[in-house]
């Protein structure tokens, strides 16, 4: 049985969210709600497939500390831009 495209989206929201470290998860969560429900299905497949990485090189890769893999550096781009805007936003 497939999973449908509304099942997809909670899942995913949910995985953003409850990560392994609470950096991440105040990283990816907001990402998450701010653009899953519009985001292109190639690209919540690629954004499906990131949260299947560990944590320590997720968080790597979105503090810039080490390059993230090709097939991820735009998200992880996106998604770190997003976290830094949201940060000075707050400040």
């Amino acid at each position: 049985m497939s999973e449908t495209p509304e099942a997809r989206l909670k899942r995913v929201a949910m995985r953003s969210w409850r990560r392994g470290t609470k950096e991440m998860d105040l990283i990816l969560g907001p990402y998450a709600d701010a653009h899953l429900a519009t985001m292109p299905t190639e690209r919540l497949a690629l954004y499906d497939a990131l949260l299947g990485e560990n944590d320590q090189d997720l968080y790597q890769w979105m503090t810039g500390a080490a390059p993230a893999p090709g097939r991820f550096a735009s998200l992880v781009a996106d998604i770190s831009g997003f976290a830094q805007d949201r940060n000075r936003a707050r400040s």
